[in-house]
Order: structure tokens, then C-alpha cells, then sequence
């Protein structure tokens, strides 16, 4: 039985006001009282970035571990015996044939131990301990898998997210100042990992204020950091001997699995894929050998759970017969990349420290309402801030694939909608009747070209292809404000097949309660791949505090309550197939005239072209460009005030020319590097291969290029900051620059480095001062956001 606590809770959003200092209705003065306004918050990001080592097979780690292993020998030798087909053994030859310049995406990387210096080493044999906390733990189960004897020398192979760490250490103990040496020092802990993917996450707190140029500080920091892992790879590949032994590690922003990893995962069993890229965990927490199997954990659970959507496609009636191809019982979900944005809120987090009225109830039903407020407003970021560009080929178009985990996260009547709007978008249909793949790639191939089938293009597939929302059920919701609610929600879900308990809560915007993380805020998850940190980062920084800050007005001055959105699956459904819909790039949704979701109901209110849907009858047909306005304009009627305060006009201006022209948005810009890159006009003019080939090609290359120089551009005017005011740490601008620098001027050396990426587009003449001067820079920084404006 649902459990509806509406009566329980009535009247909270009057007591929330008044606690935070509201009470007495709103007016202007109130606004500086606002929590995440211009000086209330603080921002920091996470960065999933893609690493490969180019290389010989001969040479590389990922392509000899699969011929080492059991599954490859066994493989060969049944094929051998005529025991089984060949294909298996035919199609991972194919992966594993390369020449000397290969691209193994997310592979390790070894060399010799003796490479390491004395520091480097102690860090090393402080990670690989079974429990950091206790040194008297002993070494990992699993440390012998990082090891081997070649040629009589001791070798270490590990994952790039690891090396990064390794190489940072190595720099502290290579006999830098003391001054860098700390810095290098107390930055190791930020290099992480994801489930496959090294992570990165943000050396210090951004103030979000105009002292730091609002959404530009993190930007900023984001792109300096991104600027660090690079330096440190090139001092791996050099100094731990990597170039010498036939690899070069290289690291980049991309949204989507390698396409060469897909193929492998179709090939190899799920025990297999897990041991060649999950992540070991080595750095980063207490009890890494735990950390790796709850990794395992997520990557055997997601792999179930895309099998079991089958059932709701079948339920859903999507699937109307048995002809249907299994998704792999290996899922290759959780190598897709992203950027996390998070916010916290000094307000808050004051309010939370002074334990009064204001507290764990409180901020837990204020921030599931902002989140559902603000849900209905992510359509405005995809596509113009971020994307993830991937074709599809009509022999791609399988519900069972195509879909992802939609049939997890909207309910029925939204997703048939959804794939009957798609395969309409696709022009899926001969002689006038609708028609998808039959499952033989041959015969799908042959039928596409028969009639001119080409597939589609989608500007977000990312959004698809991961989990990144848990839809409430009936007798649990996710945000009904009630503490608690994730877990039970959680165990729910787990009887369902779905997910499991103890997994993080997937939501698009996520609370980030005081307790646990420290700070009282917001995580926005929604974030694929930034053609330019600047240009489109730093305004989806300010958009997400902005409308943050607008989401708690709405609450707090009583516009918008818990009866507005009320907590129903299928309401819940009904607002995120909006964002779904725009990430596919679908032209119009439907929504209930009698919805109870009053919020959505006025926004599309607000909307032209709206009318009465003839084929679903009781909907309104909605444009979503339209939808996309109507948020502007409920923005600038609604949020006037809050506009005023954050000087938003221009920003607002910005994105409404992005909503009209695609073309000025990431999603634009994206696909016309892919498309300059492999000669074609529109994306539908290739195959999906070579366009998301050529897609991996740019993020590897000309993107890769772009994102250092913008980097080296914030260093150049952070010299000029340094040239002017020195303000280094620890009074570095006096006793250590000039020596660093070799009596050179800092601008003359950073205009060089900048010459240098854009001449050979690398760094390496210039890398071992740069990484040093790099390290002080982002010190700075961090000790003016410490004197500016303390944590959140």
C-alpha cells in the first residue's frame, strides 16, 4: 500500500519559510536571504575523462592480458579441436589485429618498478595495503596482479586513473621546492576513479561569486585541472619508460563507450570484461578491495537490469513477439563519461551548523522539492551546454538496445510514445507500415539499402545508454521529502531486479545532504561533453546555481508546493520524458490536460502551438523547442527579481539564441568538428561506424588540442595576475620563480608553452617547468577561494 504522508507534512513549506528567515511573505529585501544567490555559493566538479594507450599489440597491456588469458586459451583450443564454431575466436583476432599506432581504449599500462623513485614507491605500498587506516593490515588480496618478472626485472602494470596518481607522487619526491612538494602532496587525493574511468575531482571550493566570475572560476578550475592530468601522463610516458616499451598513454573528454570496447564486450564473457577494465580501486579509499567489488557489483546489477527491460518492453507492448536480440549479459553502461557540477550553499549549511530548527528534515524535503522543480528545467541544457552525438543505423533500431534503460525510468505510456515518436523521427516505415530491424545483421544491412533506411541521429545518447534516473514506484517515492525515502525506494527497486540497495541513488540532480558530504547542496549529473569549458561550461555553471536559486524562491514565497508536483510515478514520468525526449531530439511529447503536476501544466501553458492530441486523446500535443521557450519565458515573468540579482540577462540571452540555433550550441559545434573531421555534410550521410569512429578520432585529437589551449589561455592571464601582484604561495614569486622560470619572464614563458601545444600540439618541451608553475597557480587560487568566501 502507498504510504501518503501529504497530511503529515502540510503546512511545511510555510514552517521551512519561516525557519530560514522568510516568514511575513516575500519581497526584495528577502533575496539576499536566497540560498545558492550570487554570494552564497560555492561550486566543484568531477571530471570522468577516457584514456587509451596507443601501441604494437605486442606491446600493449589490454591486447596481451586477453591472450594470456584462460578464456582466449580455451577458446583457441576448443576452436582448434573442432569443438565450437570459429567464429568467437575469428572476430577477437580481428579486435587484437593492429598495427604499431593501435588505439586500445581503457587499457593498463606496465613498466619497469625500478622506474618508480623513493616517494613514488612508498605511495605505491601505502595503496596497495588490504585497509590504509591500519598499517599494519598487510598488503591487498589482489596486489600479485600487479605485478610480474620480465626478462628477471620486477614490472608493474596498473590503470592509467593510477598512474596519474603515481606520476604526481613521483614529481613530489624528484627534488621540487618544498613549496610545490606540499602541493603536489596534498592534490593526490583528487585523482579517483569511476567504475572503468579515472576521475578527477576539484582541488578546492569555487566561490560562485563576481570575484571569481561567477560559473568562470569553475570553469576555470576544471580546465586547469584537466590541463594537470595531461602534464602528468607525459611525465609518465617519459619518465616511468612507457614510450621507451612501446606505449604511449593518452587521456581526453568523451561521452560515449569506445566503440572498439562495444565490439570486444559482444565477443567476451561478463567475468572476463570485468577483469580487463573494472577498476582496481587503488587510490582514494581505505578498503580499495572493497571499493573493487562493489564495482563489480554495479557493473554485474546494471548488466542484469538492462536484461530485465525486456520484460517491460514486452509488458509495455513495445516487444509483441519473441523476436528480439538479448543485450549481452556484460553491459558496457558504465564506461560512458561525464561531468558532475555540485553546489553547495553557505546558507544552508550555516542554518544545518547552528542545529536549530533548521535541520536533517528540513533540508531533506526543501531539497526534494527544488530537485523537482528544477527537473522540469533540464531540458535547457541539452543539447546547448553539453552532448554526446552517436548515428545509429537502422540495424541498431532494437527496443531491447536502442531504448537503454528508458523502460526503468518513464512509465509505460511515456516510453511507447517515445519510441513510437522515434521510429516516426527515423523514418522507419516501407510502403507506409512502420518496420525495425529483424535481428540477422546481413538481412538488415540488406534491407536498409533495399529501401533507404539510414537510421537516425541522436545529439545525447549518453542520457540513453546510462542509468541516470530511479523512477519512484507506487508504494515508494524518491522525493516525497521524507528521510529515508532513496533506501526504501532503493530496496524496492531491488525486488524488482532493477537496482540495488547498496548502490548510490541515481537521480539527474542530486541532493548533497550536510551530514555526509559536509556542505548542503546539489549535484547536476546531467552533464555529457563540453565542446569548450568556457564558452559552455561557465554559462552551465550559472545556469544551474541560477535556477537553483530560483527553485528555492518558488518554495520559499509559497508559488510552489509538494501538492504542486505531486510524488506518482507516472507524474514523475511525465516531466522527465521532456529531457529524454530532448536528448533524442524528438519534435513534440504529450502531457495530461488533467495532470496533476500544476508546475508543468503552467509551463506548457506558456508554450505556441499547443493543441489537443488527436491520437491521444485527453493529452496535449507540445512542442519541445516551444517547451524550451516557455521555460525562458516562465524565467523572466516568474524569476524577474532573481534575474536582477544574478545580472542573468545576458546569460538568459545567450540560451535562447542557443534554443533557436542548434547549430550555436555544444551539440553543434560537436558534430560539425566530426563531420569537418571525416568530409560529410550531415551526419546521415555516413555509416554510424565511421561517424562515431570519427567522433572518437576528434575527442582524441582536435578536442584534446582545444580543451589545453583553452588552459593554457586561463594560465596566461593567471601569469599576467602573478607578473603584477605576485601572489603566489608562500612567497614563491620571490625566492623560487626566478629560478623555476631560468631568469625568463612568466609571460614570455607562457606565450612560448602556448606556441608550443599549438605548433607540435603537445607540450613536452616545456612540460617539466609548466607542471610546476601549474601546480603554484592552481595554490593560489586555491588559497583566494579559502581567504574569499569558506567552504559551503
Amino acid at each position: 500500500m502507498f504510504f501518503d504522508t501529504t497530511t503529515m507534512q502540510a503546512g511545511m513549506e510555510g514552517r521551512l519559510a519561516d525557519t530560514m528567515g522568510f516568514e511575513g511573505g516575500w519581497n526584495d529585501r528577502l533575496l539576499d536571504l536566497l540560498p545558492f544567490g550570487p554570494d552564497d555559493a560555492t561550486a566543484g566538479s568531477e571530471s570522468e575523462l577516457q584514456v587509451a594507450v596507443m601501441g604494437s599489440p605486442d606491446c600493449v597491456d589490454l591486447p596481451l592480458r586477453i591472450r594470456e588469458s584462460s578464456f582466449y586459451q580455451n577458446v583457441a583450443r576448443r576452436t582448434v579441436a573442432g569443438d565450437t564454431s570459429s567464429h568467437t575466436l575469428l572476430e577477437l583476432e580481428r579486435y587484437l589485429e593492429a598495427g604499431p599506432d593501435a588505439v586500445w581504449e581503457n587499457s593498463w599500462v606496465r613498466f619497469p618498478l625500478d622506474r618508480l623513485n623513493t616517494f613514488a614507491r612508498h605511495t605505491l605500498e601505502r595503496d596497495l595495503l588490504a585497509d590504509k587506516s591500519d598499517p599494519a593490515s598487510g598488503r591487498r588480496k589482489d596486489s600479485a596482479d600487479f605485478f610480474f618478472v620480465r626478462d628477471g626485472e620486477d614490472w608493474l602494470r596498473i590503470p592509467i586513473s593510477y598512474l596519474l596518481k603515481l606520476s604526481l607522487a613521483d614529481l613530489a619526491g624528484s627534488g621540487v621546492t618544498s613549496e610545490v612538494r606540499r602541493l603536489a602532496e596534498s592534490f593526490l587525493a583528487h585523482f579517483l576513479n569511476d567504475n572503468t574511468s579515472p576521475e578527477t575531482f576539484s582541488f578546492y571550493p569555487v566561490p560562485m561569486d563576481d570575484a571569481f566570475q561567477g560559473g568562470r572560476g569553475i570553469a576555470r578550475e576544471t580546465s586547469q585541472r584537466f590541463l594537470l592530468s595531461q602534464l602528468l601522463l607525459d611525465h609518465a610516458n617519459e619518465g616511468f619508460g612507457l614510450l621507451e616499451h612501446g606505449q604511449q598513454a593518452m587521456i581526453y573528454f568523451a561521452p560515449l563507450p569506445p566503440a572498439r570496447q562495444k565490439r570486444l564486450n559482444e565477443i567476451i564473457p561478463d567475468a572476463h570484461y570485468r577483469e580487463l577494465f573494472m577498476n582496481p580501486c587503488l587510490s582514494g579509499w581505505d578498503r580499495g578491495e572493497a571499493k573493487k567489488e562493489y564495482m563489480g557489483l554495479c557493473h554485474r546489477m546494471l548488466s542484469r537490469s538492462q536484461l530485465n527491460t525486456i520484460a517491460k518492453l514486452r509488458e509495455s507492448g513495445i516487444l509483441t513477439n519473441n523476436l528480439v536480440v538479448l543485450p549481452n549479459t556484460s553491459n558496457t553502461c558504465l564506461a560512458n563519461n561525464g561531468t558532475h557540477i555540485s553546489l553547495g550553499s553557505k546558507r544552508l549549511g550555516e542554518l544545518l551548523r547552528a542545529k536549530g530548527d533548521f535541520g536533517v528534515t528540513e533540508e531533506k524535503y526543501l531539497g526534494d522539492l527544488v530537485i523537482k522543480i528544477v527537473e522540469h528545467f533540464l531540458p535547457l541544457f541539452v543539447g546547448t551546454y553539453s552532448a554526446a552525438p552517436m548515428r545509429m543505423d537502422f540495424e541498431d533500431f532494437h527496443p531491447e538496445k536502442a531504448l537503454g534503460f528508458l523502460p526503468h525510468e518513464l512509465d509505460y505510456t511515456h516510453l511507447r510514445m517515445i519510441w513510437r515518436r522515434w521510429k516516426k523521427k527515423a523514418k522507419l516505415k516501407v510502403c507506409g507500415r512502420p518496420l525495425t530491424p529483424f535481428g540477422p545483421p546481413l538481412m538488415d544491412r540488406t534491407i536498409a539499402r533495399i529501401f533507404g533506411l539510414r537510421g537516425d541521429f541522436i545529439p545525447d545518447f549518453r542520457l540513453l545508454d546510462y542509468m541516470t534516473t530511479l523512477m519512484s514506484t507506487h508504494r515508494c517515492a524518491a522525493l516525497d521529502g521524507e528521510v529515508g525515502n532513496d533506501l526504501r525506494l532503493k530496496r524496492d527497486l531491488a525486488a524488482m531486479g532493477v537496482f540495488h540497495e547498496s548502490m548510490s541513488t541515481y537521480l539527474l540532480y542530486k541532493q548533497r545532504s550536510f551530514e555526509v558530504m559536509g556542505f548542503s547542496g546539489f549535484e547536476g549529473r546531467f552533464y555529457s561533453l563540453f565542446d569548450s569549458l568556457e564558452a559552455d561550461m561557465r554559462p552551465a555553471a550559472r545556469l544551474q546555481q541560477f535556477l537553483s536559486a530560483l527553485a528555492c524562491k518558488l518554495v520559499l514565497s509559497g508559488r510552489v508546493s509538494r501538492s504542486s508536483i505531486p510524488d506518482s510515478p507516472e507524474v514523475e514520468s511525465e516531466r522527465r520524458q521532456i529531457f529524454f525526449a530532448t536528448a533524442i531530439n524528438l519534435p513534440t511529447f504529450f502531457v495530461r490536460r488533467d495532470s496533476g503536476n500544476a508546475l508543468l501544466l503552467d509551463l506548457v501553458s506558456r508554450a505556441s502551438g499547443v493543441r489537443g492530441s488527436h491520437r491521444y486523446p485527453g493529452n496535449l500535443r507540445v512542442h519541445v523547442q516551444e517547451y524550451r521557450k516557455a521555460l525562458l519565458d516562465f524565467i523572466e515573468s516568474e524569476g524577474r527579481d532573481v534575474i536582477e540579482l544574478f545580472g542573468a540577462g545576458e546569460l538568459l540571452r545567450d540560451l535562447r539564441a542557443r534554443i533557436t540555433d542548434p547549430e550555436l550550441g555544444a551539440g553543434g559545434k560537436l558534430t560539425r568538428r566530426i563531420l569537418k573531421h571525416v568530409g560529410a555534410r550531415t551526419p546521415l550521410a555516413l555509416r554510424a561506424q565511421d561517424f562515431n569512429m570519427g567522433a572518437e578520432d576528434v575527442y582524441r585529437g582536435e578536442l584534446r588540442t582545444a580543451h589545453l589551449a583553452e588552459a593554457l589561455d586561463y594560465l596566461l592571464e593567471d601569469c599576467q595576475t602573478v607578473k603584477d601582484f605576485g601572489c603566489l604561495p608562500a612567497r614563491f614569486c620571490r625566492t623560487g620563480l626566478p629560478a623555476l622560470l631560468g631568469g625568463r619572464d612568466i609571460m614570455e614563458f607562457a606565450r612560448e608553452a602556448r606556441t608550443e601545444l599549438k605548433r607540435t600540439g603537445e607540450l613536452g618541451g616545456c612540460r617539466p617547468v609548466l607542471i610546476q608553475l601549474l601546480l603554484l597557480i592552481i595554490g593560489m587560487h586555491g588559497e583566494n577561494a579559502r581567504i574569499s568566501r569558506p567552504a559551503a
